[in-house]
């Protein structure tokens, strides 16, 4: 269990990242930056959980010494991530009143970790198809 973990801990490091940013008090001039558009907070979520789900496969590669193609695999990866963005919406709801809770954020959270899924298996695809050539 804790070599499992241990292989984790860039995806720990990066769900404490995740969380600290999407629960911080943000002042009302950077909605007013040039740089922040309309369905910027959407593409961060997206964009989060995309690089959060990669590194957690990128752990499990590692833990298990193989680019092996396994459903259930996906399966928890999804699950966490659908833990931790309906965690995040949770704690802004209750907790960071001052941020808010939208189903729209966790739709984005659960899009990013689907295209890290699909990039997941693509590239198994590939790979497969490559060493079968």
């Amino acid at each position: 269990m804790y070599k499992a973990l241990k292989q984790q801990k860039w995806a720990l490091l990066w769900t404490l990242v995740v969380l600290v940013f999407c629960n911080m008090h943000i002042s009302d001039s950077v909605g007013k930056s040039d740089f922040f558009f309309e369905g910027f907070d959407k593409m961060t979520h997206m964009g989060f959980f995309f690089v959060l789900s990669v590194l957690l496969f990128f752990g499990k590669i590692k833990y298990q010494h193989t680019y092996a193609f396994r459903t259930f695999t996906i399966f928890k990866i999804l699950l966490i991530n659908a833990i931790i963005g309906g965690g995040i919406e949770l704690l802004q709801w209750k907790v960071f009143t001052y941020r808010s809770a939208e189903w729209w954020d966790f739709g984005c959270d659960m899009l990013g970790a689907s295209m890290a899924v699909f990039s997941y298996v693509l590239l198994h695809k590939l790979n497969f198809n490559e060493k079968e050539s």
